[in-house]
């Protein structure tokens, strides 16, 4: 039966280093570089970017507010709508959720 050395280094002879000179690996290094071309008008426009302190009192939101459900509850820690499956502990009116009963 063959024995094999399971933790001896595998190395392939492609990779050993060769003994070239320095130029001859920076001549084969730059010949294959590919450079990105990157077409600066696509990025040109700033629509639907947001910047950091914007002023944005002019914009709008539209949404729409749907009413806590029949099967829901609000916690009184964090106060999330969750389903009535994570309620972890009620008081009278005041319901908590399993995360923040944890």
């Amino acid at each position: 039966m063959a024995t094999t050395d399971y933790d001896a280094p595998r190395t392939r002879p492609e990779d050993e280093p060769a003994n070239e000179s320095l130029e001859a690996i920076q001549a084969r290094a730059s010949a294959t570089t590919q450079t990105a071309v990157i077409d600066a008008e696509f990025f040109d426009t700033a629509e639907g970017i947001d910047l950091p302190g914007a002023d944005l009192s002019h914009e709008e939101l539209t949404i729409q507010v749907v009413p806590e459900q029949v099967d829901e509850f609000t916690c009184a820690s964090c106060f999330l709508v969750r389903h009535r499956s994570q309620l972890a502990r009620r008081t009278g009116e005041v319901r908590y959720c399993t995360d923040c009963e944890d």
